[in-house]
């Protein structure tokens, strides 16, 4: 899974993951497990990029909603961008879009300002 570390133009960390594939049972564990990591270690600031997801299942967005409640215990943000248009329904129909800040693109997610993290 590629990830990125940006720094906004406010001068804010940012980690931009960029999953492939599917999220899904089979895979959705690790990337918890990378979400976790990312946050403790490097910033509280996600924004994870689904424009390569063409599957999510529970288990994905049980690590959605993982990583949004780790980022947010220390004070950052989770962002989701180019969510496709069946994944899209997936956030619908469980009412999870009205949960995450979810943005059409990576600039538009960038551009909003971030939390500032607890100290």
């Amino acid at each position: 899974m590629e990830h990125k570390d940006l720094t906004t133009p406010a001068g804010e960390s940012v980690i931009v993951f960029s999953p492939e594939g599917r999220l899904d049972i089979t895979t959705a564990w690790q990337f918890r497990l990378k979400l976790q990591d990312a946050i403790t270690k490097d910033t509280p600031n996600v924004l994870v990029d689904l424009a390569k997801i063409a599957f999510i299942d529970s288990s994905g967005l049980t690590s959605l909603v993982a990583g949004m409640r780790d980022a947010d215990k220390v004070g950052g943000s989770f962002r989701l961008c180019n969510v496709h248009t069946e994944a899209r329904l997936v956030f619908e129909v469980t009412m999870m879009d009205t949960v995450f800040e979810i943005y059409d693109t990576e600039v538009e997610a960038l551009a909003v300002p971030f939390k500032m993290p607890v100290s």
